[in-house]
């Protein structure tokens, strides 16, 4: 007989001390995972795709870490922004920061695989290219490669 676990409910800050701990718990997950994602760019940005993807296990967990910890800020913030507002407000402003380092890490991702994708599509065109005769047609013109000229490249994606 299996049991599967039942999650346990998200128990909201009730006392400043808990307030406290939520903002740790959130603060804490933000930071772990931010160190990791600044790694993460570091790697791409240096042409290291292979090591950053070795990173993914470590940034799953601490990306559920993190979102956990914001189900717990969120049943807490009504609480917290009567009792410790200055405490809500410094977590605004980490989490905004925490954001715009999330947005350089996508957008570094992003170019990795613009210029990736174009490199593969030149490399196609160069295959493309030698493997289509060159003729012309009647009236002195290069003839259009047909679709049975085309040969299809094969791309690995595990590196």
């Amino acid at each position: 007989m299996t049991t599967t676990a039942q999650p346990q409910p998200i128990r909201s800050a009730a006392t400043p001390a808990d307030a406290r701990t939520v903002a740790a718990t959130l603060l804490d997950a933000m930071t772990a995972l931010l160190a990791v994602i600044e790694r993460e760019t570091e790697l791409v940005r240096a042409g290291n795709v292979r090591d950053a993807m070795k990173m993914e296990p470590q940034k799953s967990e601490l990306s559920r870490r993190y979102a956990m910890a914001v189900m717990l800020f969120k049943a807490s913030q009504p609480y917290m922004a009567t009792t410790t507002p200055d405490l809500l407000k410094a977590l605004h402003q980490h989490h905004n920061v925490f954001r715009g380092m999330l947005q350089i890490n996508l957008t570094v991702l992003a170019t990795s695989h613009a210029v990736t994708e174009g490199v593969v599509r030149g490399v196609n065109a160069e295959v493309q290219r030698r493997n289509v005769p060159q003729t012309y047609n009647a009236y002195g013109l290069r003839n259009q490669p047909g679709p049975r000229n085309m040969t299809p490249i094969a791309l690995s994606r595990s590196l």
